[in-house]
């Protein structure tokens, strides 16, 4: 047995006296130190005025720790290092040191200093909550602690139940000995004139073991005996002896006074008239069996714990006089244990094992299997036999029945089991022919059945059901006392079978098959309330959920009750009200996405909008409830798991259609900030409406996946549409935006030679400006869509998809003009485009190999021709705007 303590010190540095020799501005200060631990200062002070009233505070696992305080001078010499030690002193505090400051003498360290100094300190020891009692007492017992000797004792509880008597040495943190307390009962005592040491004694002592003990004061002793005597749990509370401690050496009582005083009690008890009798003309048979019932009566209020058994002195004499007087054993046991079953009807715990050994006695006499061969038994003996016989049967019965309540915990260990074989060997019919089988099990099956009633009737009882289920508590409240009682219930069984259901079985190997039986009783006795408060409750109401999934998670992993009577009445009694929270929550979140999506404001919210995370939350948590419940019939769990992965594919297929239509109009509309022209511009909404449906694709795996069976049976199907309508949604936002390209490319064709317009907009000498306005617009919209978008494959898929439409429609304008010289002007705004398309494309992550397609160098090189023909007529375009 590990037992560690801490102790907290808290020493107070209060004042130095006798500082003469040193000049009054020196610099002093003291160090603290409990040996083994930690060092801490005071502060500062002057030698003219060593106070400092400093506090430190330490912890140590050592019940007599060392405390080492010492006086400084600060150095003031240059190559000094270290500080001049002028005292020390050395305390040694407990727990029951006073806390009041006192005046110390100091050891001089150095034979220079010629001052005696004082300290002035207070040191206060806080115990742990575990530490009872505690101090030096003298001490010895038998099989620890062997020589009487002062020891620092510590009264430890180790546990709640468990106190150990501990002795430690000093800077020690372990203890030296220690001895539990299990089963001792302690007392004063006389003192011992043959130990050296201690005035007041009290001992501990229990049946094969004792402890002597001695302190030098009255007081300590009854603090000691009080503490010990709480930490026992004797029924026998010790009383102070009203005379005064006899000293050492003192003179005991006259032996003739102790003589007299025995003589006067005889008188006054008549037992001078029990010795004179004539014991021939005693009916010595009903004489002993009221000597042994009081006999019993006197070991029953014992201070220790005898359980019925009588001590080896009492046996003696009780041997001694049927010897003498002719009792026969037969009468002698019957009496006996007629004593015994006496008290335990009244509650007093008897030994089976002692009501076993006197039944098999007395039954071996009746039915005449006596090992000696003795096989007479008188007509009383038959009858007083029966009468016991029926006694110990209905006992028997009775303790099985309250088996929680007679054996709390399953103690005392094997008692259970030893009341089971005593009840088989009183259903027999003689010593020699055992019960049979069918009868054995039929007595058990009653108990058991009884035991059912009487732990559901005190189980309510003390959850108070009577008062929670009345007419007057409101439906949501019984719900809570139903629950609350179903805990408990759960609670107990689980108690039995830990406790309880090992003897059981170690008694009768079918035990386990009556122990099922037991709690579908049980069980059944709790439907009645079940059904009765569930009737009570209004209609679509969800409390009672938690109840189903309290009980069915106890009953799932038992093998037995597992789809037994209670657990089948219980999912035929939730599957209806499971469906039709399923029907409600289905018709909600399809409300939820035709009312939701009619009036969203395309906000973002979460990874979405408002709507979508809404909807994908209750489907989360609709499947997350149902899956939680753990449905115990596999089909109906199947049909549940199919219904919602349907739900949850067929409601995501509509917020996804109404969230495409949302967009196709916004596209139709040209967004918040009109125009088709370089100065559009996405609108965060329809980026927030493509997100929608990346959320919803990446819900989709979790929310419509299978766990068994086939996993992507509707997984497959929604994510092929998802994806169907991303790319719609792709192709058109990169259409919407092509639309800038195809006006700026129009503006460039009026420069074409030979047209109308071409030489009065020469004139004019124009700049590259529809160049710039381009790509300002790619700009716009790339970092509009790397900002919003939230999935960045499906970015970058846009950026490629879009770098490369915008390639092609530039291949295909410049081809319609394969046999005409582009315009200065067309030259200019084309070259500008090319690059700083493909620089900002390449910003984005679009690959190499997609920048330098095919389309793009065929636009390369027509506009790197198109550059050197203008070179050589002197005509070079204007240089771009950067």
């Amino acid at each position: 047995m590990d037992i560690v303590l801490s102790f907290t010190l808290e020493i107070v540095v209060m004042e130095i006296q006798g500082l003469r020799s040193l000049p009054a501005s020196k610099i002093v200060y003291c160090t603290m130190e409990v040996e083994g631990g930690q060092k801490l200062q005071t502060d500062q002070a002057e030698a003219g005025k060593p106070i400092w009233d400093t506090q430190g505070d330490f912890t140590t696992n050592q019940p007599l720790p060392v405390v080492k305080i010492k006086l400084y001078v600060e150095s003031s010499r240059m190559l000094s290092l270290d500080d001049k030690e002028l005292g020390k002193i050395i305390l040694r505090p407990t727990v029951n040191t006073t806390r009041v400051p006192e005046w110390h003498l100091m050891q001089k360290t150095t034979k220079s200093f010629p001052d005696e100094l004082k300290i002035r300190i207070a040191i206060r020891t806080e115990k742990p909550q575990n530490v009872k009692m505690c101090g030096y007492i003298y001490i010895m017992g038998k099989t620890t602690w062997k020589k009487w000797k002062l020891r620092y004792i510590i009264l430890v509880q180790v546990s709640q139940y468990t106190f150990a008597l501990c002795s430690y040495r000093e800077k020690k943190a372990d203890p030296t000995e220690m001895m539990q307390l299990d089963g001792f009962t302690v007392d004063y005592v006389d003192p011992d004139s043959a130990l050296e040491g201690g005035r007041c004694f009290f001992n501990a002592v229990r049946e094969g073991d004792s402890v002597m003990m001695a302190s030098e004061d009255e007081n300590d002793r009854n603090l000691w005996v009080q503490a010990l005597y709480r930490a026992t749990g004797q029924s026998h509370k010790p009383i102070p002896p009203t005379t005064s401690v006899v000293k050492k050496g003192a003179a005991p009582p006259a032996h003739t006074a102790q003589v007299s005083r025995d003589v006067d009690r005889a008188k006054k008890h008549g037992i001078d008239e029990l010795i004179q009798a004539d014991p021939s003309g005693m009916d010595h048979q009903v004489v002993f069996k009221q000597l042994q019932m009081w006999t019993l009566e006197y070991r029953l209020n014992d201070a220790f714990s005898s359980l019925g058994w009588f001590s080896p002195g009492q046996i003696f004499v009780m041997d001694e006089y049927c010897a003498r007087y002719g009792v026969r054993g037969c009468w002698r046991h019957l009496c006996y244990l007629s004593d015994l079953l006496d008290r335990a009807e009244a509650g007093t715990m008897v030994d089976p094992t002692l009501l076993h050994y006197s039944y098999a006695f007395c039954a071996s006499h009746v039915h005449g299997n006596r090992p000696d061969g003795i096989g007479t038994i008188s007509t009383d003996e038959k009858n007083k036999f029966d009468e016991v016989k029926e006694r110990l049967r209905a006992l028997l019965e009775n303790e099985i029945t309250h088996f929680r309540y007679c054996f709390p915990f399953g103690r005392p260990e094997g008692a259970l089991k030893a009341t089971l074989a005593l009840l088989e060997r009183v259903l027999m019919k003689d010593i020699a022919t055992p019960a049979p089988p069918q009868e054995i099990r039929a007595a058990m099956r009653k108990c058991l059945e009884n035991a059912a009633l009487v732990n559901y009737t005190r189980i309510s009882q003390y959850a108070r059901i009577e008062e929670n289920f009345n007419d007057a508590v409101p439906p949501e409240k019984k719900i809570d006392a139903l629950i609350h009682l179903a805990e408990l219930c759960i609670d107990l069984l689980q108690q039995n079978e830990e406790h309880h259901a090992e003897e059981f079985k170690a008694a009768f190997p079918w035990f386990g098959e009556l122990l099922v039986e037991h709690e579908e009783i049980f069980w059944s006795l709790f439907t009645v309330d079940v059904d009765h408060v569930l009737e009570t409750q209004p209609a679509d109401n969800w409390d009672s959920f938690p109840l189903f999934q309290l009980l069915n998670d106890y009953l799932r992993p038992h093998a037995k009750l597992r789809n037994g009577k209670f657990h089948s009445h219980l999912r035929d009694l939730f599957a209806p009200q499971v469906v039709r929270y399923v029907d409600l929550m289905e018709s909600s979140i399809g409300q939820s996405i035709h009312k939701g999506f009619e009036r969203e404001n395309w906000k973002i919210v979460g990874r979405g909008c408002a709507s979508s995370e809404d909807m994908l939350w209750k489907l989360d948590a609709l499947q997350s409830f149902i899956r939680d419940l753990h449905w115990p019939d596999t089909v109906f769990a199947e049909h549940l798991e199919h219904r919602l992965k349907q739900m949850a594919s067929d409601m995501i297929e509509a917020c996804s259609t109404r969230v495409s239509k949302h967009f196709d109009t916004w596209m139709k509309k040209g967004g918040l900030m009109g125009g088709t022209g370089t100065d559009y511009i996405i609108s965060s909404e329809c980026c927030v409406m493509i997100n929608v449906v990346i959320d919803c694709k990446n819900q989709a795996l979790k929310l419509c996946a299978m766990e068994s069976g086939d996993l992507h049976k509707y997984h497959t199907k929604i994510d092929d549409f998802l994806e169907r309508v991303l790319a719609a949604m792709r192709q058109s936002l990169i259409q919407k935006m092509l639309g800038a390209l195809e006006a700026v490319l129009k503006k460039l064709a009026r420069y074409d030679e030979g047209s109308f317009f071409s030489s009065l907009l020469s004139l004019a000498k124009p700049v590259n400006e529809n160049g710039q306005s381009y790509v300002n617009f790619v700009r716009a919209n790339s970092e509009q869509l790397r900002l919003k978008i939230s999935d960045e494959l499906l970015a970058l898929t846009i950026f490629e998809e879009w770098y490369t439409a915008q390639m092609n429609l530039l291949c295909n304008w410049l081809s319609g003009r394969a046999e005409i010289s582009l315009h200065t002007y067309q030259l200019s705004c084309l070259l500008f485009i090319n690059k700083k398309v493909v620089g900002d494309f390449e910003m984005q992550g679009v690959t190499e190999k997609i920048l330098h397609s095919k389309a793009y160098q065929t636009v390369a090189n027509r506009l790197t021709v198109e550059e050197a023909t203008h070179a050589c007529q002197g005509k070079l375009p204007n240089g771009p705007a950067e």
